[in-house]
């Protein structure tokens, strides 16, 4: 029964044996057993256990300890940390034993002798990079459980951590003037960091007003009673070994603006109003110009009157003025967090103090052409206000009305190139200045000038230079002048200086009779050297001028022949039959060379039209044929030298015909035919031959084969008995050529041979001059029908055999012997 229950239930009735297994009780309750012994008779007395009995598993040593880590390690010492085991063996823990063992040894040696209920050690006194493995066991009332897994090894040296860093703080700060602010944060990393904190990447110093202080896990920046130079970019930076982390913090410290800076400038004075201008605040205290406050101030009154709060431009109108009095002007800048102390502008009296511009002095006229005049002016006094404008006015001499040059404004040259002038007539021009006041006098008019092209002399003619020359005469050849002076050009007049004299002579005497740029100066003597110079003219007169470089001799210039092959003379030149073949080659050199055109050896077929002109030659053949290739040679010849070039030319067309057709191996029905390449195959590799065969009685020609490449061929199927012709040409790419034929008819028959000897010759009687043989038909009659039998006899002991008749039987008789 339950120990807190009654009533007994009962386990079995059925045991036997001095000992029953209870199952099915429920763990941790408290039970009374009681046992009674049973015979046929009855149930004897129960016997009662004497006191409760709690239901539990029995104790045993703990099991092995879990998650055993490691925490920290440095160079001596390595920190542990582990949980309980999942069961205590039905006891509690009285202890835990953590053992070590330095790696390459055997054995684990116990660490420490204390208990470490807290379930964390760290092992010390250790040597800097040893490797050691740790395990550790649970102990209860039973004894000491099973260790725990090992850890890893573990090398003692110091741990790395890279730095974090962590900030309390925004990227953007803003503080008002006086008040305090910081900036904090927390890091981490091992080693230890090092920390630095910058502001617009200058290292922050502690003083008075500044305070840093840093913990091992804290950093903070502290300012008391912040200023405006405390506004910058800050940076803190976590820095160790093994790495660095930055924080930023963009402090705005705000106040009111600088006073504007002066000094007030006046840039209008009337009457009745005032324009001023100022400088902004060197300092905007932090915070956008928001607003200026303008207030004026009669200089005989105390009382300072608003002009204007609403204005972010930096000049402001100044109104309702009272003519002759003066006036100070004062100007505050305010932002979001105030208003600044003021500027105060010097004493100005309100009066008109500006007028229009004087008027400027005489022009200047320049660069006068047909159409146009450049009209040039000194800038006059501008009366107060600046220049905005120029008025230009022309008019013709004898005309009284001025008109204006131009609608457009004309500033700020001073200078102006006036259109549309008519050619030949007379102007003159005056010029007013205009400000915003108005527009001033007109200066006095300029000289009167003529609208027409100014013409002066053209420069030299450009590089003059000899550029052929014979035993009288010299060629000279230059370029235009640079500048004819607004002139056209006549002509040019050529002089020339023999070498020693003193005295130039013309070569022509007037410049139209040379119009071109070239010139061919005659009359000189061979032999003497002489210098050349041109002049350009135009209507204003003669230019510089202008000289060939170098003396020239007269002579005759020689030069050796010189050949520029066009591209149909290169090595080889392939033409079609029939299509044209041309050669071609610039030819130089003096005087011109003698051309001569050769093929081979010998002078070139009359069909080749040959054409020489002064600058080259050209070969024409047209209708080429097979023949009219080979070496074509081009010489040029002079008496400075000669010069040669060869082009070989091919002119690709069908092949000729094939040789030494013939004929073998002659049967009923085939014949084998052979014949050799053709001595030219027109230039192109021979692809195929054609064979055809005729009968004789036939008028057609049969073709037996037309795709093959070798030089022999079977005929087959020819008719036995029949006469036949055989015939084969070649085929390029370019056609086919002329046949060869075999020279006379090929009969299809089988070749005829000897019959074989007659059998079994003996005689059959003998008289006393004659004999009677017999003997038996050959085994073979060669292929024809055996037509006789030619009986022939020798005396016994002779050298030669006598012919006797020839029989057409298979006996004879020999007589006459």
């Amino acid at each position: 029964r339950e120990s807190d229950h009654r009533a007994w239930t009962p386990v079995t009735y059925t045991v036997t044996r001095q000992n029953a297994t209870i199952q099915g009780l429920i763990q941790g309750k408290a039970y009374f057993f009681r046992i009674a012994a049973e015979n046929i008779i009855g149930m004897g007395p129960f016997t009662e256990t004497t006191k409760e009995i709690l239901i539990r598993d029995p104790i045993t040593v703990p099991d092995r300890p879990e998650d055993l880590e490691v925490k920290a390690v440095t160079k001596n010492s390595v920190t542990l940390t582990w949980n309980p085991p999942k069961y205590n063996g039905g006891s509690d823990i009285t202890m835990y034993v953590l053992e070590s063992r330095l790696i390459g040894k055997d054995k684990f040696h116990k660490v420490t002798k204390e208990k470490m209920l807290d379930r964390k050690f760290t092992v010390e006194g250790l040597k800097e990079g040893d490797t050691y493995e740790y395990r550790v066991s649970a102990c209860n009332i039973v004894g000491q459980g099973k260790p725990s897994f090992c850890t890893k090894p573990i090398t003692c040296k110091d741990e790395i951590a890279p730095p974090t860093l962590d900030l309390d703080f925004r990227d953007k700060l803003i503080v008002r003037v006086g008040e305090a602010f910081s900036l904090t944060g927390r890091y981490s990393g091992k080693p230890a960091p090092k920390v630095t904190w910058l502001k617009d990447d200058i290292v922050v110093k502690e003083d008075d007003r500044i305070k840093i202080k840093t913990t091992p896990t804290t950093l903070c920046l502290g300012i008391l009673k912040s200023v405006r130079e405390d506004t910058g970019k800050y940076c803190v930076t976590v820095e160790n070994s093994t790495g660095s982390r930055k924080g930023f913090c963009q402090v705005n410290v705000v106040d009111r603006p600088s006073p504007p800076v002066g000094p007030v400038i006046f840039d209008e004075v009337f009457k009745d109003h005032m324009v001023v201008s100022w400088k902004p605040p060197l300092d905007d205290g932090g915070s956008e110009i928001t607003n200026y406050i303008i207030e004026k101030k009669d200089t005989h009154k105390d009382l300072w009157m608003p002009v204007t709060s609403s204005t972010v431009k930096t000049t402001c109108k100044i109104p309702k003025l009272l003519e002759g009095r003066e006036y100070q002007i004062r100007i505050y800048a305010e932002n979001l967090y105030g208003i600044s102390d003021p500027l105060i502008s010097d004493e100005m009296k309100a009066k008109d103090r500006f007028r229009v511009p004087d008027a400027p002095e005489q022009p200047i006229i320049k660069d006068v052409t047909k159409d146009s005049a450049v009209v040039v002016w000194n800038k006059p006094y501008d009366g107060g206000k600046p220049i905005t404008n120029y008025i230009v006015e022309k008019k013709e001499t004898m005309a009284t009305r001025w008109v204006k040059a131009t609608k457009d404004p004309i500033f700020p040259g001073t200078k102006f190139k006036v259109p549309d002038l008519l050619e030949g007539c007379q102007y003159e021009f005056r010029v007013s200045a205009e400000n915003e006041i108005g527009v001033g006098d007109p200066s006095p008019p300029s000289k009167p000038i003529f609208a027409r092209d100014p013409i002066a002399k053209p420069s030299p003619p450009v590089n003059p230079e000899a550029v052929d020359k014979t035993k009288n005469s010299v060629d000279l050849s230059w370029q235009p002048p640079r500048h004819d002076g607004n002139g056209k050009i006549i002509g040019y007049l050529i002089e020339y200086q023999k070498v020693g004299d003193e005295e130039w002579k013309q070569a022509n005497l007037t410049a139209d009779s040379c119009p071109e740029t070239n010139y061919k100066v005659t009359g000189l003597t061979e032999g003497l050297t002489y210098k050349f110079r041109v002049k350009a003219v135009n209507a204003a007169g003669e230019s510089d001028p202008a000289h060939v470089p170098d003396p020239v001799e007269v002579k005759d210039r020689l030069e050796p022949p010189e050949l520029i092959l066009d591209a149909n003379m290169a090595r080889e030149q392939f033409v079609k039959a029939g299509d044209t073949l041309r050669l071609s080659a610039v030819i130089k050199g003096v005087p011109f060379p003698k051309v001569t055109w050769k093929k081979g050896d010998h002078e070139v077929s009359p069909k080749a039209d040959i054409e020489v002109t002064g600058v080259g030659s050209k070969l024409e053949i047209r209708n080429t044929v097979h023949e009219d290739g080979g070496i074509y040679s081009l010489t040029v010849e002079n008496p400075a030298g000669s010069k040669t070039v060869s082009v070989k030319v091919v002119v690709l067309d069908k092949p000729g015909p094939p040789r030494n057709l013939n004929v073998s191996d002659v049967r009923s029905d085939s014949c084998y035919l052979t014949w050799m390449e053709p001595e030219d195959d027109g230039g192109s590799v021979i692809t195929n031959y054609v064979v055809e065969r005729k009968d004789v009685a036939s008028a057609q020609w049969v073709a037996i084969s037309s795709s093959s490449k070798k030089r022999s061929h079977m005929a087959k199927y020819l008719m036995e008995g029949t006469q036949y012709l055989f015939r084969v040409a070649a085929e390029n790419q370019y056609g086919r050529g002329p046949y060869v034929e075999t020279l006379k008819p090929i009969k299809a028959i089988d070749p005829l041979h000897p019959p074989g000897p007659p059998k079994n010759l003996h005689h059959v009687d003998v008289d006393k001059t004659e004999v009677s043989l017999v003997w038996n038909r050959p085994d073979r009659d060669g292929g024809a029908e055996i037509t006789g039998y030619l009986v022939e006899y020798q005396e016994d002991g002779a050298d030669e055999w006598t012919k006797f008749q020839t029989v057409p039987m298979l006996d004879c008789v020999v007589t006459g012997l």
